[in-house]
């Protein structure tokens, strides 16, 4: 699915975090919810217990390269949030790709067929 849209309103992260459904690792926490529209809409976050600006802008880097790698495997049609966790910001590109990849097959996000 090349098609991406931005999560940007506190009403759609709101949204995916009370309806959806999430998978947990160290390094990262994913949600997933079904939407209307038949793209996929992004949305990253990074709280400030990651540590300073750069450490967490370094963390929304590593997380937007992870998905664009596996983007194009996704199916349309869902909102997904990713939270990155105080692990991410030591982590390597490769290592939040696998763990996410993990988490949207386990969601249906991507299918194995």
């Amino acid at each position: 699915m090349a098609v991406t849209e931005t999560l940007k309103q506190n009403s759609d992260f709101h949204r995916a975090y009370g309806r959806g459904q999430s998978a947990v690792s160290p390094v990262l926490v994913t949600y997933a919810l079904p939407n209307k529209t038949g793209s996929c809409r992004v949305g990253i976050t990074a709280s400030k217990k990651i540590g300073t600006a750069v450490e967490r802008n370094r963390c929304r880097r590593i997380i937007k390269a992870a998905f664009s790698s596996l983007n194009s495997e996704c199916a349309g049609g869902k909102d997904l949030v990713f939270v990155a966790r105080f692990k991410t910001k030591n982590a390597k590109m490769q290592d939040v790709a696998a763990v996410m990849r993990e988490h949207l097959v386990s969601l249906g996000v991507i299918r194995t067929d």
